[in-house]
């Protein structure tokens, strides 16, 4: 089951570092791509991601407690969803409104809640490091450490 826990784990790590990191960013530079049309694409993408990332975290929250885990990868596992949940009830809402405001063609002030989710993700990606390798080692047999 822990085998099966740390694949989800790097899927998880794998689908945030392509989409948040690459993605993100790149899309901006495409050409043609106005503002607009890269708010509507990235709020599509990002929900995407957020509906798997849920599905994941509760994935691999049902086989590691089944499983069992060690402290280390354990709390890894914990803090990955923990801050997903504070994305998608604190940070997304604010960003959405953000959106909506400037698809609506309303240019105000600048939001600091895309700063907040770049930090949530960046921690996210280092709960997710520390978790993988560590339910790799119990799948192995070897205490994490």
């Amino acid at each position: 089951m822990l085998g099966t826990a740390a694949a989800l784990i790097f899927v998880w790590l794998g689908m945030v570092l392509a989409i948040s990191f690459l993605e993100a960013p790149l899309k901006f530079r495409a050409p043609g791509v106005t503002l607009p049309i890269g708010l509507g694409i990235g709020r599509l993408v990002f929900r995407a991601l957020n509906v798997a990332e849920v599905a994941l975290a509760i994935g691999i929250g049902v086989l590691t407690a089944v499983g069992g885990i060690g402290t280390a990868a354990g709390v890894a596992v914990g803090v990955a969803p923990a801050l997903l949940l504070v994305q998608l009830l604190l940070v997304r809402p604010r960003l959405s409104r953000r959106t909506a405001q400037v698809l609506a063609g309303d240019d105000g002030p600048r939001s600091h809640a895309h700063i907040a989710y770049i930090v949530l993700e960046v921690a996210k990606v280092a709960a997710l490091i520390t978790a993988g390798p560590g339910a790799v080692r119990l799948t192995l047999g070897r205490p994490p450490c």
